[in-house]
């Protein structure tokens, strides 16, 4: 059952092996380039089951390859690119090695759940996806927390739950000293420090500290939307971000501040909001030292070092720092706006503006000033606010280096150098460098 030049007998380990019974019998007609097939067939153990993962076909050799670490390694080293991949999605190009996962992410284009709970009804696209419900939810849960009753599948999950009782956190970062309850939050975290990115995008090369984050990235590229809105169908590259725009049907925020009471319907935020209690600004610019609470405000800021503008709008090629601005920016061509209120029926294009309307109802000022007390409606005008204490003024004129302390006049300043008017008015033409005299003057129409 060797292939002719390995000369290894039935229980040898490391021979290599192709798709090829006794006497010579093709048990499997793919043939990838550069001995592919035959590096992800190797002998590892006798007596077990042994499957191509090339032609997803099953056949009883006696001598099979273990799935595992091994088999990514043999891929990796024989210089796997994309075109080996046999089994393409026709929607929208992806490639896989075998067919069971290529039928898997062609039900996150058509919606088909195959796979339905017994006990539930509850449907499922992945095999995978499946057993893992019926796990978490339906199978015997042995490992009983003794101090809150929860039960769970596995011993290791038990015990990383009972750490959130007892305070215990076993990973202690040596950079900073931070602590965490599990390791996999402790090496993403460490990887803050280092600047390791082990996850390369294979259009861009941009770099990822997890390998969730460059799939969600390749995205992008791709124009892949796998996320679907039960309610509305609107489609989403990634699930969090389709949850979280589910809850805005059902006005749903789990995230609940224990400190303060306030809810959210995104973890981020719930999590950035937590930092305004402690003071914590876990995100610092290496090239100026400055702090920050929120990794968006971060990354923001660390691109005013660089100047680069990575979100372009693919109708009128205008460019920016931040992929969101990128997207609001893009409804303005479309017209989309996707908030709608509750009480009043009005929409809005943006999440901020659409949650500054709704304290119009309430009244909520939740922003409070630490230096004199006094409230705010919109964080950015409280933060605006303390920066008259403080003296801050963070943006700088790139041309004569003036500051200032808003990001708005920091612009409208610049295009007294450019000469740039933006803002025009749409009856009588006139154009203005600023938003504020734009507005001020198409009040002069409209006034009697």
């Amino acid at each position: 059952m060797a292939t002719p030049d390995s000369g290894a007998g039935p229980g040898s380990r490391g021979a290599p092996l192709n798709c090829t019974g006794a006497g010579g019998s093709s048990l499997c007609s793919v043939r990838a380039p550069g001995g592919l097939h035959e590096l992800s067939n190797r002998r590892r153990r006798c007596g077990r089951d042994f499957r191509c993962w090339l032609r997803d076909s099953s056949a009883w050799l006696g001598v099979p390859p273990r799935r595992d670490r091994g088999l990514r390694a043999a891929r990796k080293d024989s210089g796997e690119t994309p075109a080996m991949k046999p089994y393409v999605c026709k929607q929208c190009g992806k490639g896989f090695f075998r067919q069971r996962d290529c039928e898997s992410h062609i039900r996150t284009h058509t919606g088909e759940k195959p796979y339905v709970c017994k006990q539930c009804g509850k449907a499922f696209s992945s095999k995978a996806g499946f057993q893992i419900h019926e796990r978490n939810h339906h199978a015997e849960k042995p490992y009983v927390c003794k101090q809150c009753g929860k039960s769970f599948v596995r011993h290791r999950d038990c015990e990383i739950h009972i750490w959130t009782h007892t305070g215990e956190t076993p990973y202690v970062c040596k950079y900073c000293g931070k602590a965490f309850v599990r390791q996999t939050d402790f090496k993403r975290h460490e990887w803050t420090h280092t600047g390791e990115k082990p996850y390369v995008c294979k259009y861009c090369a941009k770099a990822f500290s997890t390998s969730h984050k460059c799939q969600n990235h390749e995205r992008i590229h791709t124009g892949e939307k796998p996320y679907a809105c039960k309610q509305c169908g609107k489609l989403f590259r990634t699930r969090s971000l389709c949850r979280t725009h589910e809850w805005t049907h059902t006005g749903q925020k789990p995230y609940v501040c224990i400190q303060c009471g306030k809810a959210f319907s995104k973890k981020s935020g719930w999590q950035t909001h937590k930092r305004t209690h402690t003071g914590e600004k876990p995100y610092v610019c290496k090239q100026c030292g400055k702090a920050y609470v929120a990794h968006r405000d971060y990354k923001t800021h660390v691109i005013t070092h660089t100047g680069e503008k990575p979100y372009v709008c693919n109708q009128c090629g205008k460019a920016f720092s931040r992929q969101y601005r990128c997207e609001v920016h893009k409804r303005t061509h479309t017209g989309e706006k996707p908030y709608v209120c509750k009480q009043c029926g009005k929409a809005f294009s943006t999440s901020a503006v659409f949650k500054y309307h709704e304290q119009t109802h309430t009244g909520e000022k939740p922003y409070v000033c630490n230096h004199c007390g006094k409230a705010f409606s919109r964080q950015y005008n409280c933060q605006v606010h303390k920066r008259t204490h403080t003296g801050e003024k963070p943006y700088v004129c790139k041309q004569c280096g003036k500051v200032f302390r808003t990001s708005a006049v920091c612009k409208s300043h610049e295009r007294t150098h450019t000469g740039e008017k933006p803002y025009m008015c749409r009856q009588c033409g006139k154009a203005f460098s600023g938003r504020a005299g734009w507005k001020k003057h198409e009040r002069t129409h409209t006034c009697d």
